[in-house]
Formats: C-alpha cells, structure tokens, sequence
C-alpha cells in the first residue's frame, strides 16, 4: 500500500512523542511492504508564530488531500494570555471542522502490568474494556460566544442531523462489540439534552433494536466511570461531555499517555492524536510517554488505511513493551527508573520487528 499521511507535531512535547510514532509507522512499512509519505505542516502556537494564525490554510489543504493526519499537541504558556484573539486550541477546533471530523473515539483498556499506576483498586479495575464516542463539532464549543462588560455566554447548540450521525455511529460500534451502548447527557436541565435522548431513543428504537441502549446523567456517569466501569461497553455524548469524562476515564489505564484518540467524519481520512496535552513542564527533557501517540498510529492504520492486521501488531507491541518493563516517568512503579521517550520507542520498534 501506498498512502500519504500529513504530520502535525504541534507544541510542547507534541514533535517528540510524534518522533516515536512515525518510527513506528516506518517498521510497519518496512515489516509490511507498505509506502508511507510523511508530509509535516504547522499547526497550534508553532503556526501562529510562523504564519500568525492557529491552522495555516496549508495546512488545512494538505490535509485534504492526504490519507490520513497524525496530531501531537497544541498549546503551552507562550500562548495563553486569555486576551489573544488567536490561541492554539483554534487550530484544532478548526482542522475537525474543516475536515468534517464529527465523531472522536477514545477507547479506554487497562494493562494489567500498570494496575499499579491507576488510583484504583485493582478489583475495580478487572475487565474494563470501553469505547467512548464523542460528539467533536457541535455544542457548546463552536457556539456563538458573547462577552460584554461583566456578562458571558457560551451557546450550546444541537441540531437533530447531528445527534442522528453521532449516535448510528457509535451504535454500529457497539453493535460489532457487545452491543452495548449508553448514552450521556444532562436531560433533567437541558434542552440540548433533552433533544438528544429523545432523538438517539428514535434512531436506536427503528435502527438499531438489537443494541441495548441506557442513558445516564453526565454526573452519574462521572461517578460510575470510577465506581463500576467495566460495566460500560460503548457511551456516546456531546462534545463537552466526551472530553471531561475521558479525560477522567484516562486514570483506569493509569494516565492520559496511555490514552490514543481517532477523530472520523464521512470519508477515510482521520485525525489521530493522544489525548494529552503539549505538557510544556517536560517539553525537551526525554521524558514524554509516546505510548498514546504510538497507539493512535494503530487506530490511523486501522480506521483510515484499512490495515487491520497492522494495526492489531502495533497494539500488540505496546503490550509486550509494557510486558517487559518499560514505563516512561508517568506510569513508572516506585523505585522502577523511567524509560525516557526514545528508549520506549525503540522497545516498540524492537517488538514489531520480532
């Protein structure tokens, strides 16, 4: 296979835990007799300093045109005076626009060799196994903004095309798992809420009837992700929502660098990115855990180039580097020295090559 993927390394640690992950995509490459054309482009605080916008309308074409695009971070202290007309988090939020990327998907997995780095109980933790399904263009954070004098407001607005796409594609997933799905939302206040539950309740009655459905209260949620979270098999919310609670759900694998993201629309090509930030404080220190941003390479392999049994041999090698000891500083047990950035990427490579 031949395919075209553009690179976003982005800020912070963002160019060093993209590093590991093209290493990797170049041994599959190697292993699978495919062709992988890198292409980087600027995106976040690295394109405002260059271009003085948060996504350069480049970058955005190249995107378009590629297979698929790999994301390290945007952000960072450098760029976070709240009075800045351009931020780096805009450039995000504009390339899942631009790209019609509507439905994020974060699976959450626990190894059982970092049992010791969530601050769970292990008992809590046997058997999780979920997918989270957010919704990534609508809502509260690409509604019109106001702010005058001492007011603010923030509009969260929902329409039902948008509930419908979201929820038959988290229902599809379930149904290829254990067709299991709860929907999340806040019914008893909003009336976005309320427009969700009685839509996805619709689509998933005439549509999918072979797919249990539930629906909780996003604070209930928030409660039973840490109570009894192997309970969950696939949740689907709004776009809000979806990014607390995985960020909470991160802490059952032990921390957000285990944690990768795939951002889909209507085509093939995706949005692959950690579910971390730039983290600025260990930016050029060796440190950072590139196990999310390897794992994203998986989901890219799997969801936009169709290369399943790729995909599966890149999260089996996390495993097994995992398996044989090798925990950056986030994950590492006590007494256990860290394995710097570099040297859990060669373990990666080395476990794809075997």
């Amino acid at each position: 296979m031949r395919a075209a993927i553009t690179v976003l390394p982005g800020d912070g640690i963002g160019p060093e835990v993209v590093a590991q992950a093209t290493r990797v995509l170049a041994a599959v490459g190697e292993r699978w007799g495919h062709t992988f054309s890198l292409r980087d482009a600027l995106i976040g605080g690295a394109a405002i300093d260059k271009t003085g916008t948060a996504l350069p309308p480049e970058t955005l074409a190249m995107a378009r045109e590629t297979d698929a695009v790999l994301l390290g971070a945007v952000g960072g202290p450098k760029w976070d005076d709240p009075r800045a007309k351009v931020r780096p988090e805009q450039g995000l939020l504009a390339i899942r626009k631009g790209l019609g990327l509507y439905a994020n998907l974060r699976p959450v997995t626990v190894n059982g060799k970092l049992l010791h780095a969530s601050p769970l109980r292990p008992e809590r933790l046997a058997g999780v196994d979920l997918l989270v399904v957010r919704e990534l263009t609508g809502g509260i954070y690409f509604g019109e903004k106001l702010r005058d004098g001492d007011r603010a407001s923030d509009n969260c607005t929902y329409t039902v095309a948008e509930v419908e796409r979201i929820v038959r594609t988290a229902a599809r997933i379930a149904r290829g798992r254990r067709k299991k799905l709860c929907s999340v939302d806040k019914a008893n206040v909003l009336e976005t809420s309320r427009l969700w539950r009685e839509v996805t309740e619709r689509v998933m009655k005439s549509e999918f009837p072979d797919v249990a459905l539930s629906h909780m209260l996003v604070d209930a949620c928030a409660m039973q992700l840490i109570r009894k979270p192997a309970d969950f098999d696939v949740i689907v919310t709004e776009n809000m929502f979806g990014d607390i609670l995985t960020d909470e759900a991160s802490m059952l694998a032990g921390s957000m660098g285990m944690l990768p993201s795939a951002s889909l629309g209507e085509g093939k090509c995706g949005l692959y990115e950690p579910i971390h930030g730039s983290a600025p404080d260990i930016m050029g220190k060796g440190i950072a855990n590139p196990y999310a941003t390897i794992l994203s390479v998986a989901l890219l392999l799997r969801h936009s180039l169709g290369l399943e049994a790729e995909a599966a041999a890149v999260e089996r090698a996390v495993d097994a580097a995992v398996d044989r000891g090798v925990y950056p500083v986030d994950i590492a047990p006590p007494g256990v020295s860290p394995a710097s950035t570099g040297a859990t990427g060669d373990a990666v490579v080395a476990a794809l090559q075997q």
